[in-house]
């Protein structure tokens, strides 16, 4: 059976669509409901699923969203190519709003989340690199326009409340660029189910220990990316395409050797 979908999509906050003409699919998981069912569009020559991460209501916080079962689902379709845009506070002061960052290293700060979907026996992942160098470099073609950061460390915040200006200043000291609230455990999840993941982060704001004399407000991270919507959604449709149509990156070979504990869709 063809697959639904080789590439999917998971929107962030305020990317609630993507997809013109889209056929809409319900997916029921071991994990529960993904976060909204997931619709499927033709993009060049590549088959499509788009995600909103939050849901289209933005219902699920960042601690509450179904990460389980929204990369499982996206897998049960046929995807094995992730792209996952989001909004993000910029660490360094050059990093101001309406940036996009590419990043390349992860740092969790979660707590509370489940992370893996290996419960049982000695299921070790490798991690080292969170995002796949193919998608990467996909994404940094398509985003040339808007002169993206190549590379970058995410720190990823458990929420839903914004840093303190002291965590700020800690999270660049140790080598943090930028700092989101959904990065994880959506990458380690994906890497799990052997999928490519790959981030593209909007900036939309300097977080509360940057610069400034006030602190993050939720009403300006929503202006910025309303702002660069449909810089992002050019992004977006541009990478899909640009994608191999054959993986031949560390992704793709992930769970080679690993005794899994559950069958994969």
């Amino acid at each position: 059976m063809n697959p639904a979908a080789e590439i999917g999509v998971i929107g962030g906050s305020g990317l609630y669509a993507l997809l013109d003409g889209a056929v809409e699919h319900e997916v029921s998981t071991p994990y529960g409901a993904p976060s909204d069912p997931i619709t499927v569009a033709q993009v060049g020559d590549r088959r499509v699923a788009f995600l909103p991460r939050h849901g289209r209501d933005h219902r699920y916080p960042p601690h509450k969203i179904p990460y389980q079962a929204n990369l499982w689902a996206l897998r049960a379709l046929g995807v094995r190519q992730v792209v996952a845009p989001c909004a993000v506070g910029g660490l360094r002061p050059e990093l101001g709003p309406g940036t996009f960052v590419v990043p390349d290293q992860l740092i969790d700060r979660t707590s509370g989340r489940a992370q893996t979907y290996y419960d049982t026996g000695a299921i070790h992942v490798n991690f080292a690199d969170p995002y796949c160098p193919d998608g990467r470099r996909a994404v940094l073609a398509a985003a040339g326009p808007v002169d993206p950061v190549d590379g970058g460390t995410m720190v990823v915040v458990e929420g839903p409340r914004f840093s303190t200006r002291a965590e700020s200043r800690w999270f660049t000291s140790i080598g943090g660029t930028i700092v989101n609230m959904t990065g994880h455990p959506e990458a380690v999840l994906a890497r799990e189910l052997g999928l490519c993941y790959t981030s593209i982060a909007l900036v939309t704001d300097l977080d509360a220990g940057v610069e400034g004399d006030h602190g993050v407000t939720m009403e300006e991270v929503f202006r910025v990316f309303a702002d660069n919507t449909e810089r992002l959604r050019g992004v977006l449709l541009d990478a899909v395409t640009r994608l191999p149509a054959e993986r031949t990156c560390p992704c793709a070979t992930a769970l080679d050797g690993l005794k899994l504990p559950i069958e994969l869709p």
